[in-house]
């Protein structure tokens, strides 16, 4: 039995080279598959792992003598690196001060973001933890202000073609079946967002990626963990903020693109795989304005049980 993504059907291969081995069983303690095991000093793999090894790669990371080698889900030991010495990497200090430097940025320089940029953004973001590897993840890239400009005309024309979706007498007809905030959600923010988006993009004003220099769409596969696009999404708009770029998410977009024979064939044309339960744009650019403070921010509840 494996746990099947739209890279990987079948479980990966795991290679023991026992004369390799020191007994240390690291590999044993961090596969929580449950895929090895030690017999007489030795690592051995087990006779019933609870689904098979989906190619995390842990036993072949933590080895110290390079005795695990795994091969298939897109994992090889070609994969492997050297970790940086602690000391170089951020402390929570530094951490926290970049967190609190980032507000949403939709004010953007006529400068293009440089390609070595992108990809150091799309580099960090792949290192971001997934529910099942390999990642399910797909981004759409649109790496120009031509290219942003010419999605937001489309998802605009989108939107005019299904706004009966937000008329008065199909939103009364939906009424008796929506929970309370679904109905102040669609009444309160969906519909004016419809009137806002394409009411300014006929005046020629784009308030859907505000004519960013770059925008990415992270969304997921069928397959996917729903929480894999919107993590990545996150390491890439942090990313992003260290690079010297002001970022923004985005999420009036996602939804609307999801359900129905329109939504499908707007996909198609913008080169979206696929539907997916969870999805985020962010748009970077160089910013044009500079924050001088930051806002505290809290969240609903914390609570602690006894």
């Amino acid at each position: 039995m494996s746990i099947p993504t739209t890279r990987a059907k079948e479980k990966a291969g795991i290679t023991i080279y026992p004369e390799k081995c020191n007994g240390c069983g690291l590999c044993v303690t961090v596969c929580k598959d449950f895929s090895l095991q030690m017999a007489v000093e030795k690592v051995a793999l087990t006779e019933d792992p609870l689904f098979g090894c989906i190619g995390c790669g842990h036993c072949m990371a933590i080895c110290p003598t390079g005795a695990i080698e795994i091969h298939g889900r897109e994992l090889s030991p070609d994969d492997l690196f050297n970790l940086s010495k602690k000391e170089m990497a951020a402390g929570y200090d530094e951490l926290l001060n970049l967190l609190k430097r980032r507000r949403s940025m939709r004010e953007f320089k006529e400068i293009p973001v440089e390609k070595e940029l992108i990809d150091k953004i799309l580099n960090a973001a792949s290192t971001s933890p997934m529910g099942i590897p390999p990642s399910d993840v797909n981004i759409l890239i649109l790496d120009s202000p031509e290219k942003v400009r010419k999605f937001s005309k489309a998802f605009c024309a989108y939107l005019e073609s299904i706004q009966w979706l937000v008329s008065k007498w199909f939103l009364a007809l939906m009424r008796p079946f929506l929970s309370k905030a679904n109905n102040d959600l669609f009444k309160k923010f969906v519909k004016p967002m419809f009137d806002i988006y394409i009411g300014n993009m006929k005046k020629g004003v784009d308030l859907v990626t505000y004519d960013a220099p770059v925008a990415m769409y992270f969304y997921g596969s069928p397959y996917c963990d729903p929480a894999d696009p919107l993590i990545a999404a996150t390491y890439a708009m942090i990313a992003g903020e260290s690079l010297g770029l002001g970022t923004c998410m985005l999420g009036g977009i996602h939804p609307m693109i999801q359900s129905g024979k329109k939504a499908t064939a707007f996909r198609e044309k913008q080169g979206i795989k696929f539907a997916s339960r969870e999805g985020l744009f962010v748009i970077f650019g160089y910013p044009k304005v500079k924050f001088s403070k930051g806002i505290h921010r809290t969240f609903a509840l914390v609570y602690t049980p006894n």
